[in-house]
């Protein structure tokens, strides 16, 4: 079992950044693939972007390119979503996920494990 604890969301104005994070414990953090997704009111949930575990390599949503950065610090256990020049329609519930296998993938049902979500709310 992974246990993933995220934080750091909040109100910010369209503009702005926030930075969220994610401690995980239980196994090894370094052998899982960490992603971020969100689900806005009456929408699915939508993968924004993941990190694969072998080779650090990331992987994002279109509409966020440019924008937000996934990094990880694999020795504080925790994965991080810096989110810059913040839209509207960023606002969602982001979540945290780890995926055992090693390519990040943009499906949301394989991701294994998911944490409780934090609310990000842009406001115009």
């Amino acid at each position: 079992q992974v246990q993933l604890v995220e934080s750091g969301g909040g109100l910010v104005q369209a503009g702005g950044s926030l930075r969220l994070s994610c401690a995980a414990s239980g196994r090894t953090f370094s052998r899982y693939t960490m992603g971020w997704f969100r689900q806005a009111p009456g929408k699915e949930r939508e993968f924004v972007v993941g990190i694969s575990w072998s080779d650090g390599s990331t992987y994002e949503l279109d509409s966020v390119k440019g924008r937000f950065t996934i990094s990880r610090n694999n020795a504080k256990e925790t994965v991080y979503l810096q989110m810059n020049s913040l839209k509207p329609e960023d606002t969602a519930v982001y979540y945290c996920a780890a995926d055992s296998t090693a390519k990040v993938r943009d499906i949301t049902k394989v991701w294994d494990y998911w944490g409780q979500g934090t609310q990000v709310t842009v406001s115009s």
